[in-house]
């Protein structure tokens, strides 16, 4: 975690782009906080979990365990970004809850993509686990119940019960339950059907989308869609306002970050993957666009429909501080650099 954050710092300040970006709007002495406080817990959390990946008895389920620790580590860093504007003991609990939680996603990602015997009818078996752990009353289940085989020690069923305990003991997390209901469900379903069979996925991807689109996904096409349920920062935007101790804002800060949000945050991520997708014949939503330009005006139109929907959140700067840390760490990705991107990356940044 820290070598690809330290990289991806030392390379903002060598470009006159980036650097612009990050000296705008004061946004230099909150990241500080973040690099210096924020990280390294993210990372002892992260430590105590990848212990446990590395006691899976099952060969198979231990290597997507460890390698979704291990190569994914950024994506625990960047969803305990908010903690940076807590305090150092809401802080503490925050990213004790985000670390185990954003581990699920990237593990149930590499089951997915990864694991040779992950047969289709598993997929919504196996995201159970997420409605689970952002269920505190959830009785956990059989998630390999239809597959993958082998057994992984109690692994995923002991990050659900560990946030489920940290989300539990947050005063006013029933405030949260709605949300996280509609986001673990449209997540579940967006996983469930991105890791269909090519041609059959993009079907399947289109017809949910005319199932679930309302006012919400005005403006959006099938594929912005499914990045937006792809996301989880509208589950870490409400969860901060609640361990800020707003939750009348709760459901404010959900609408806040999804769609816009959500959506930029899962098209970044895509982005940075097109070489890792071509390889393994995956679905990747970046490259649904027909030239450059439209993807920089499509991010552009994400980024500013994010900004007019924080406007209505009293701590409007702390939500704008996440959109522009996202965008920058994404877009300085060492995997930017890999694929020769850097310039189309800048311009991305610059639309943002």
């Amino acid at each position: 975690m820290h070598a690809e954050i330290a990289w991806a710092v030392r390379h903002v300040l060598g470009s006159p782009t980036r650097l612009r970006y990050l000296l705008r709007d004061g946004m230099p002495r909150p990241l500080l906080h973040f690099l210096r406080e924020i990280v390294p817990l993210a990372s002892r959390e992260l430590g105590t979990i990848e212990a446990s990946a590395g006691k899976i008895p099952d060969d198979s389920l231990r290597s997507q365990a460890i390698a979704s620790v291990k190569a994914k580590a950024y994506h625990v860093a960047g969803g305990c970004v908010l903690a940076t504007f807590l305090p150092a003991d809401a802080a503490r609990r925050y990213v004790a809850l985000v670390a185990p939680l954003e581990s699920i996603y990237d593990y149930l990602d590499n089951l997915c993509d990864r694991h040779p015997d992950v047969p289709a009818q598993a997929y919504p078996v196996l995201h159970q686990a997420i409605g689970d752990a952002l269920d505190p009353h959830a009785s956990p289940r059989d998630y390999y119940a239809c597959g993958p085989a082998g057994d992984d020690g109690g692994y995923l069923r002991g990050l659900v019960t560990r946030t489920q305990l940290a989300l539990g003991g947050l005063p006013g997390y029933r405030a949260l339950l709605p949300c996280f209901a509609e986001a673990a469900g449209l997540y579940a379903e967006m996983q469930t059907y991105k890791h269909l069979p090519a041609g059959q996925r993009e079907e399947a991807c289109i017809a949910w989308f005319d199932r679930r689109r309302d006012a919400r996904s005005d403006g959006l096409t099938w594929y912005e869609f499914a990045c937006a349920a792809g996301s989880q920062f509208q589950v870490y935007g409400p969860l901060y306002e609640c361990f800020a101790g707003r939750r009348d804002f709760v459901a404010q800060a959900y609408d806040g970050y999804f769609p816009a949000v959500a959506a930029l945050h899962v098209l970044l991520d895509s982005y940075i993957d097109q070489r890792e997708d071509r390889e393994h014949a995956e679905l990747n939503f970046a490259q649904m666009y027909s030239s450059p330009k439209q993807l920089r005006e499509r991010v552009s139109f994400l980024a500013q429909t994010a900004r007019e929907r924080f406007s209505s959140l009293p701590d409007r700067t702390d939500h704008l501080f996440v959109l522009r840390v996202m965008a920058l760490f994404y877009l300085t990705h060492p995997k930017i650099y890999q694929q020769r991107l850097a310039r189309e990356a800048a311009s991305l940044l610059t639309a943002i």
